[in-house]
């Protein structure tokens, strides 16, 4: 099925098939529509799987997955190699596709498309490395003892709307690099870039039922993670969400890996120049309109500069545009519904209410239509306010103030989330502060954009298990000891 839409005076083809068993197919579930939160106006409205499709995609998966199709790992390499390469040819359409359903500026095009390319070949190259441990002989030997790694099967792997390709097909990307079959489901709310990713599949070379691609809401998510046929789960969402998926899965006992946002704290340690980082730092939880889970939302500076930094965020703010997503000048889109908008202005409201003090930013652009917004940054609060403590996926963030260093990581660790924290001054005392920090990452003055090989994880409620880097590609291996006697 094919909706023709315009917005923003560009055309735009929405393909709205699913990819079970390399067939095209129409979804016979609930209709979704994609509005988009630039114009506001309908980009597609088609049918989304059933239940008895996602039965039918675990069952592909599974029949390739006994089947040996996808066992030989320089087969694996060259597809997903191939994969990768048509990611990259296509990028323009898969990012209008982003624009239309997210309304994700296009500067973030690389970080859209260009990023989850690169993770796949190296998912690729990790496919035919060796990783059989050989445990020599035993204490009377008798015997000797090697471990191999098995795939573990099926995964069904759920992605969110922020980034969709990124999280999409860095999941699919390990697991298939593993040697597991999948089935990629969609969020609702921005199903189009996934569902295009199916002519690549097929282009790429995948063997039937290696890589199936659905959308659906909750009713088809739940009939995913429950099904027999799944070994295991691989969720980017809420912390709320990423529980339901956690019990639904475990009825099973199925294993998951679960990547559920952050509460980052920025820690601009003592004497640290505010403006070499200001702009950067507000930028960061700006972009993508918000949406985005390792965004830096809390930010901790010396009590007695609290004013310094405020003035040096209202200039920084100056820089940053709000617009039309397809201006490379933009920094901040909208926001992806009318809902998350209103949500996102009521938890500013209530805190404002409440004492906290706008430092810069706030409201809305001058723009008649989309879901926009002006990122904001809020003061005059403490750690337990609710808008220190809860994800709220806008562009949001909080200054929090410290008298000691000690203090800074106190609050920067208490927070039931543990994705990511920043630190800024010094190198040295920047190193010596990360063990005790409980996060699954650290970026030391600005970090690095984002690499394959390296793993990300969260603690506490921030998630389970790790993605991306080798830590990510085991995620979907299973250890087998293998005891050989003797003579």
């Amino acid at each position: 099925m094919f909706i023709e839409k315009s917005f923003n005076s560009n055309q735009s083809t929405a393909y709205t098939h699913l990819l079970i068993n390399n067939q095209d197919r129409a979804g016979e579930g609930d209709v979704l529509q994609v509005i988009s939160p630039v114009t506001e106006e309908l980009v597609a409205e088609f049918r989304g799987a059933s239940v008895q499709q996602v039965d039918e995609a675990v069952s592909s998966a599974k029949a390739a997955f006994d089947s040996g199709a996808w066992r030989d790992a320089a087969l694996r390499k060259a597809v997903l190699l191939k994969f990768a390469d048509l990611i990259e040819e296509n990028r323009d359409q898969l990012m209008e596709a982003l624009i239309s359903e997210v309304g994700s500026p296009i500067n973030l095009k690389s970080n859209h498309i260009d990023t989850p390319a690169a993770f796949v070949r190296w998912f690729a190259e990790g496919a035919t490395r060796d990783r059989t441990r050989h445990l020599g002989f035993n204490n009377t030997n008798t015997a000797v003892s090697m471990v191999a790694y098995r795939p573990v099967g099926v995964v069904a792997a759920i992605s969110a709307f922020n980034y969709p390709l990124l999280i999409g097909v860095t999941k699919i990307g390990a697991a298939l690099a593993a040697g597991c079959t999948t089935v990629l489901l969609s969020s609702p709310l921005a199903p189009l870039a996934v569902l295009l990713l199916g002519d690549l599949v097929r282009r790429a070379g995948f063997p039937p039922g290696v890589v199936n691609i659905i959308a659906g809401g909750a009713e088809v998510g739940r009939a995913l993670t429950e099904h027999p046929g799944v070994n295991k789960v691989s969720f980017t969402g809420s912390v709320n969400v990423g529980r339901q998926v956690m019990q639904q899965a475990a009825a099973g006992l199925r294993s998951v890996v679960l990547e559920l946002g952050g509460k980052s704290a920025a820690i601009m340690l003592p004497g640290v120049d505010y403006t070499q980082y200001a702009f950067w730092l507000h930028a960061r939880y700006a972009r993508n309109a918000g949406q985005g889970c390792g965004s830096p939302t809390r930010i901790l500076v010396e009590e007695s500069r609290y004013e310094e930094f405020c003035e040096a965020s209202r200039k920084a703010y100056e820089q940053i545009t709000v617009g039309d997503p397809r201006d490379p000048k933009t920094i901040v889109g909208p926001v992806v519904s009318a809902a998350n908008r209103d949500r996102i202005e009521a938890g500013v409201a209530r805190a404002v209410e409440a004492g906290a003090t706008v430092i810069a930013g706030g409201g809305r652009p001058d723009i008649a239509k989309g879901w926009f917004l002006n990122p904001v940054l809020v003061g005059g609060l403490d750690n337990q306010a609710k808008l220190a403590r809860e994800e709220i996926f806008g562009p949001v963030s909080v200054v929090l103030t410290y008298r000691t260093v000690e203090e800074a990581i106190q609050i920067a660790n208490d927070s039931d989330l543990g994705l990511k924290a920043y630190l800024f001054g010094p190198k040295a005392q920047c190193l010596q502060l990360v063990p005790e920090l409980r996060v699954g990452t650290v970026q030391i003055n600005g970090g690095s954009p984002l690499r394959p090989d390296a793993p990300m994880t969260g603690y506490k409620h921030s998630g389970v298990g790790a993605e991306w880097g080798e830590d990510g590609l085991r995620e979907f291996l299973l250890p087998q000891h293998i005891d050989c006697a003797m003579g």
